[in-house]
């Protein structure tokens, strides 16, 4: 049970009431910094939508059902998110305004849908969209990711052991052919040579891997940096096809669902665009909006990027155009899309495992050959 003491009865104990308040709100100041930082999970926005689309259904009011929501979650920033847009809709705000000051965490395609919602007055049903669309989203990403994992651990596995056998196996083999004075090979030259390097300056080399792999984390993180990774992924003969089915199954969900809410094509392209990771998917969005808005056909400007959308993209674009049913086509495209990824991420390991074989018998016989190759000559000296 908590205590409660009297300003009063602090300052006869000879504490200071306005350092401790100070204390207090510099606390509160460094949690809630943190706390803004803290990703908010999938499930607890998923949470989050599909409720109030329910709760909205049954009659209760919207700031009313947001702060009943915000009691239920326990992630504390989401709580005091859900909490101040709950506030902000009772003095009066719309819900897409509430939103839009928290626009880091519930996104720019999430906001501009609930804007919509509220103006057509079709709030539940877009909550609903929202609902499937995250969905739809998430099971994706998590495909991908999840196929990813694998041949990620077997690379770490192998360097890791790689790294083992020039620190620890290969000096000792070093010191028996230094031992009989025997001519080594250039590949054992080689060999020994990296493993002097590596054994000799172990604290050197471990900070020029952790500087170098800083490096290339900073420099993923940049503009031009994501650019060359992206185009040059892009190019890659197993990975291009997954890349470009995966941002092809997200445009087409992305725009549905914004046309479905009554978005403007125009004003959907630049929210897509805003929501794609791939920089040469959005940039060419931008365009297209731009080219859209002078007029430009749809299909027509879709085929202005061969590279980036198949012709596949652009026929049933033209199709929906025709019939005026471009929100379902592309619903049926990102079906197909995300059905292809998910058929590409299942054979995946079957692709890759040879792959990784491959490299590890390079890697393998390659040093076998640089140990069995002074052996040789050895014997044949005898």
């Amino acid at each position: 049970m908590p205590v409660n003491f009297s300003q009063e009865q602090l300052s006869k104990t000879g504490v200071e009431v306005k350092n401790g308040k100070e204390q207090s709100s510099t606390m509160d100041k460094i949690n809630n910094y943190l706390l803004r930082f803290s990703k908010v999970p999938l499930k607890e926005r998923l949470f989050f939508v599909q409720h109030l689309g329910v709760m909205l259904k049954s009659g209760i009011s919207l700031s009313i059902a947001i702060k009943t929501l915000a009691k239920q979650t326990e992630h504390k920033f989401f709580k005091k998110v859900l909490t101040d847009i709950g506030t902000k809709i009772e003095k009066g705000s719309s819900f897409a305004e509430s939103l839009d000051s928290h626009k880091r965490i519930f996104g720019e395609l999430f906001v501009n849908m609930i804007e919509a919602g509220e103006l057509s007055g079709k709030l539940e049903e877009v909550l609903r969209q929202i609902f499937l669309q995250m969905k739809k989203d998430h099971k994706l990403i998590s495909k991908v990711k999840g196929a990813l994992t694998y041949p990620a651990v077997i690379l770490m596995a192998m360097f890791g052991i790689g790294t083992f056998m020039l620190v620890f196996v290969v000096p000792k083999i070093t010191a028996m052919f230094t031992e009989m004075n025997a001519e080594l090979p250039l590949p054992t030259k080689v060999l020994i040579g990296l493993s002097g390097l590596i054994a000799n300056n172990g604290v050197i080399s471990a900070v020029i891997f952790v500087v170098l792999v800083f490096s290339f984390i900073k420099f993923s993180k940049t503009h031009k940096g994501k650019y060359l990774i992206q185009s040059l992924l892009l190019k890659a003969p197993v990975i291009s096809p997954i890349i470009k089915k995966f941002n092809l199954a997200r445009f087409a969900r992305n725009i549905s669902s914004l046309l479905k809410t009554d978005i403007m094509i125009i004003k959907a392209f630049q929210i897509t665009a805003s929501v794609l990771g791939n920089l040469h998917y959005r940039e060419a969005l931008i365009v297209m909006s731009k080219k859209i808005k002078d007029g430009g056909k749809l299909s027509d400007v879709i085929n202005t990027y061969p590279k980036l959308f198949t012709p596949v993209v652009a026929q049933m674009v033209a199709i929906g155009e025709e019939t005026g049913e471009l929100d379902n086509i592309l619903v049926e495209l990102a079906e197909f899309y995300e059905e292809e990824v998910d058929q590409i991420m299942e054979s995946l390991p079957a692709i890759i495992e040879p792959l990784l074989i491959l490299i590890l018998g390079l890697g393998v016989g390659g040093v076998a050959v640089a140990i069995i190759m002074p052996m040789y000559s050895i014997t044949s000296s005898i």
